[in-house]
């Protein structure tokens, strides 16, 4: 770690140590609490890669990568709820549109916590949610598969593609409404806590100053591709977890101490990809550290389960919480493209 000095980091630490990991079992089979939600927003968290001039913090990129690290260790849930507020707020930032003016600053405070309803666009060819113009504005129909941290979220940023092959990004309410409709919370084999749901749509209207970006589906594609082929920060998070609990072990030090020192080349190659100045660059070859940090990740949780003994078996045994997080991890936020590359690896 190489910015514990940072503010921002030390207040992370501190939030693990008091309340997350505390309760991270608990939370992991009762859910999230909203009183985690207000933690983070009281915390100044939501504002790390805010413009200061909105009352975020602006922090580099290794001090965002960090505390997702911190988070994602502590309670995989708590994470991920709060790492989907990231990309609306990125978003806003880099918008020269009425919608900015209306929302970055609280988001940035912590007064509304974000969500996330686009991964569905990587879908294409096929067309999850269509979004049609429509009366100044914008019209969404179809469903949305995956939606995390609903009743938690204020706001949400949803995503449709056009006739034109336009991705339409527009802001609206994270509640029901006419024309949006939630599922029941899904049960998930881990984090479903998150309170994730799916989402139909029959006619959600958004007027026009509710859009923050249009683009051709293309040219988003462009951006997106390499973020889902660098390694994520939670997945170094969980597994120094579950190394945290090897070195406990009297039999397992040895064990420990082999996976750090991999982990630890395999976070800094990583980390030094994703401050490559050309983002859509060294695509192999972030995949390919991509698919060994997942690679120490099931080792070092794998490694906790066997040192923990029958105990492991136990819902509230926290070798296998992370076990099960680290499952989750192998596939949140996949692209057909990071699966093949994945299923050839473990060839």
């Amino acid at each position: 770690m190489t910015t514990a000095a940072h503010p921002l980091v030390t207040r992370a630490r501190q939030l693990a140590a008091d309340l997350l990991s505390p309760r991270a079992e608990r939370v992991d089979q009762e859910g999230l609490p909203a009183s985690h939600v207000q933690a983070l927003k009281d915390s100044g968290l939501l504002g790390l890669n805010a413009p200061t001039k909105y009352g975020g913090a602006a922090a580099p990129g290794a001090v965002v990568r960090e505390t997702a690290e911190i988070l994602a260790g502590a309670c995989c849930s708590t994470w991920f709820v709060v790492t989907q507020h990231y990309t609306p707020v990125k978003l806003l930032a880099s918008a020269d549109l009425p919608v900015r003016e209306r929302l970055l600053r609280p988001l940035a405070t912590g007064e509304l916590l974000a969500g996330i309803a686009y991964a569905h666009v990587r879908a294409f060819p096929r067309i999850l949610v269509r979004a049609t113009p429509e009366r100044g504005g914008w019209r969404f129909d179809g469903t949305v598969p995956w939606y995390t941290g609903w009743t938690l979220n204020d706001v949400m940023l949803l995503a449709g593609v056009s006739e034109a092959d336009e991705v339409v990004f527009a802001f609206t309410e994270a509640r029901e409404q006419p024309g949006l409709r939630a599922s029941a919370p899904m049960r998930l084999a881990a984090l479903t806590a998150a309170r994730t749901v799916s989402l139909e749509l029959d006619g959600l209207w958004l007027p026009g100053e509710a859009v923050v970006l249009r683009a051709p589906r293309e040219e988003f594609a462009l951006v997106d591709r390499p973020r889902n082929a660098n390694a994520s920060p939670a997945v170094f998070g969980v597994a120094y977890a579950a190394l945290e609990l090897l070195e406990g072990s009297p039999d397992a030090k040895d064990t420990a101490r082999s996976l750090r020192g991999r982990l630890d080349e395999a976070r800094r190659e990583s980390y030094a990809l994703w401050d490559h100045p050309v983002p859509h660059e060294r695509f192999e070859e972030r995949l390919a550290w991509k698919l060994r940090a997942h690679d120490l990740m099931r080792a070092a949780t794998t490694a906790a389960l066997v040192a923990g003994g029958g105990r492991s078996v136990l819902l509230g045994n926290r070798a296998q919480r992370l076990a099960r997080e680290a499952m989750f991890l192998l596939v949140q936020g996949q692209t057909a493209e990071v699966r093949r590359a994945h299923l050839d690896h473990l060839c």
